[in-house]
């Protein structure tokens, strides 16, 4: 057996756990859930916060914040030292892309780690032509380069296509494939969150990400993207549980809150207990999306509660 086969075989082996335990959860993980119920989550000092950009995309698209003066907006006004970045803020800055140096320095200045950027609107990557599979690959490549200045760990990119459950996930393989071949000599991983269309099933992705089979191809689990699009919710536990073998980024997203301060959609000390069964021991980004707080208050409500439960500025 060749090593890229023995890889494949131990890929499909957690593929195949993850998707079990999407279906039904293993006893202990039913008895560690429960137990969460009962008492805090254990603390894990290595699961540092970071800052979802997208938190913030009110203030910046009403001009209130620049999107180069984030780093340094969330280590002042949060204490949050590990930033994730959002594409679309900085595609329409200069094409010599020397903002990307501006922008490293001032997240240098700052003492704040750049942790990832999420890419989006850069084309399917599981599109059926395999001619615009390659040209989405490369429109992606602008900001693997723009990773590698900022000194982060990965992009986080879609699955997205169109076509049968089974089609999409060898369509967005291919590209996933592309992509990430282009990612490995620069240290950079390729992350895919559950973010629209089928990907709305974290065994689906997990799937995806299997039939990739490349050793910096992962996952990026989001607490709260699994509405699919014909309406129906999918299990956000379940969803998590499957994705996270796979995880190089987890995403806590947040919508309200209520008097204690707990998130009123998502059970954040059952989810955090879902993330570290795996021993997951990255930085975990806050990602606020509501509209009753405003942007500030509603990211200090998030970062408030990961302290709450255990994790570290």
């Amino acid at each position: 057996m060749t090593e890229r086969q023995s890889r494949r075989r131990m890929l499909r082996t957690l593929v195949g756990a993850a998707i079990a335990t999407a279906v039904a959860p293993t006893t202990v993980m039913a008895q560690s859930l429960a137990k969460d119920e009962k008492s805090p989550v254990k603390a894990n000092p290595s699961n540092r916060i970071s800052l979802a950009q997208w938190s913030l995309h009110r203030m910046i698209k009403a001009g209130s914040l620049a999107a180069l003066d984030f780093p340094q907006f969330a280590r002042t006004t949060f204490g949050i030292a590990g930033v994730e970045y959002v594409s679309t803020f900085y595609r329409g800055m200069a094409a010599d892309d020397l903002w990307v140096k501006d922008l490293r320095k001032r997240a240098d200045g700052a003492g704040v780690t750049s942790v990832l950027i999420m890419v989006d609107g850069e084309g399917e990557l599981g599109v059926k032509e395999s001619s615009a599979r390659r040209s989405a690959v490369e429109a992606h490549r602008r900001w693997l380069d723009a990773a590698a200045v900022l000194g982060c760990h990965s992009i986080r990119v879609n699955a997205l296509g169109v076509g049968t459950s089974a089609e999409q996930i060898a369509q967005c393989a291919d590209g996933l494939s592309q992509l990430s071949a282009l990612a490995l000599p620069m240290k950079l991983n390729v992350l895919v969150e559950n973010h629209g269309g089928l990907s709305c099933d974290g065994a689906w992705v997990a799937k995806v990400v299997g039939a990739v089979g490349a050793p910096n191809c992962g996952t990026l689990p989001d607490f709260g993207n699994f509405r699919c699009d014909d309406g129906a919710m999918g299990d956000r536990y379940a969803g998590v549980a499957a994705m996270m073998p796979f995880a190089r980024a987890v995403s806590a997203k947040s919508h309200d809150f209520d008097a204690a301060g707990a998130e009123t959609a998502t059970d954040y000390a059952k989810m955090l207990t879902i993330v570290r069964s795996t021993r997951y021991s990255g930085w975990i980004g806050a990602e606020y999306e509501g509209d009753r707080l405003s942007e500030v208050d509603g990211t200090k409500a998030t970062r408030d509660l990961l302290i709450k439960l255990g994790c570290t500025l």
